[in-house]
């Protein structure tokens, strides 16, 4: 099960009105087996909260170990996306997205799927390592250094083979880890990190900067600074930002902050798709 979202982390990250915000590209509905709201209600969100285009990115998990496997629904999702962009599409621009657990290891179905429906991007999540999941706090009964090795090195893995657009949630595990050993420095695992970063640069995907670990005790961005400044020195420039908001009071929330580190680093422009095709707005 995925971390789930408190309702009193709401109060603290406040999305200010006149936040310049070029999308939320990470976000989930009641298609998801986790989302909290219809599509609908998420669309009003946006349009509340200052932010011009949405992807609703549900989650398609095909581990054997996930309760939720086989969740995810494309005909009635894709009907409701179609309602959604007649309905709000004069305020809103709505794209198609989705988020594949591990397509590394289940390309094939992860392809079948996509040849379905003109998805407008594809996000490549890890959240399985092995039989372990990396939100099961389980998988940190080991050091520090070894817990984050294995997840590179499957995410070095999974960065290897084409199929998917945008990178989620770069170092995810800090999600659960940060309750395990406290703080998390990027910086101990650089001889991991790199290699990922290469492999994404190589094929041109995408870094989603994702902002659901703010909200939380680790009060991290995933990928953060140090990160995206490697990303940088190797010659990365394509990002996208997302909130992983899986209620409509999350939308769009922490991109702000998110746009603020990405300049830090020296990125210029994030990216915006359609039909699986990417073009750079700046910063």
């Amino acid at each position: 099960m995925r971390n789930a979202e408190s309702l009193d982390s709401y109060s603290a990250f406040i999305l200010p009105r006149s936040a310049m915000i070029p999308h939320d590209y990470h976000t989930h509905t009641n298609f998801s087996c986790d989302g909290k709201a219809t599509m609908a209600e998420m669309c009003r969100s946006a349009i509340e909260r200052g932010v011009p285009e949405i992807g609703f990115t549900e989650h398609y998990d095909l581990h054997p170990g996930d309760e939720y496997r086989d969740w995810f629904r494309l005909e009635p999702w894709a009907a409701e996306i179609e309602k959604c962009r007649a309905v709000f599409g004069g305020q809103l621009t709505v794209r198609a997205g989705i988020e594949i657990g591990e397509p590394h290891t289940f390309h094939a179905e992860a392809q079948a799927m996509l040849a379905r429906y003109p998805f407008d991007y594809v996000l490549g999540s890890l959240h399985w390592v092995g039989s372990a999941t990396i939100f099961d706090k389980s998988f940190f009964h080991r050091p520090a250094k070894e817990a984050f090795q294995l997840y590179f090195e499957e995410l070095e893995r999974m960065t290897r083979v084409d199929g998917f657009d945008v990178l989620s949630h770069f170092d995810v595990p800090v999600r659960t880890a940060f309750d395990v050993y406290g703080r998390y420095d990027p910086k101990d695992h650089e001889d991991c990190i790199r290699p990922v970063l290469r492999n994404c640069i190589e094929r041109g995907i995408a870094l989603d900067i994702n902002t659901r670990a703010l909200d939380i005790a680790a009060n991290v961005l995933t990928p953060g600074l140090d990160i995206l400044r490697w990303y940088v020195e190797m010659g990365g420039e394509r990002i996208t930002l997302g909130s992983d908001a899986h209620r409509p009071q999350r939308i769009g929330n922490g991109i702000p902050r998110a746009i603020e580190v990405a300049k830090e680093a020296g990125l210029k422009y994030v990216m915006q798709f359609e039909r699986r095709q990417a073009k750079t707005l700046p910063l």
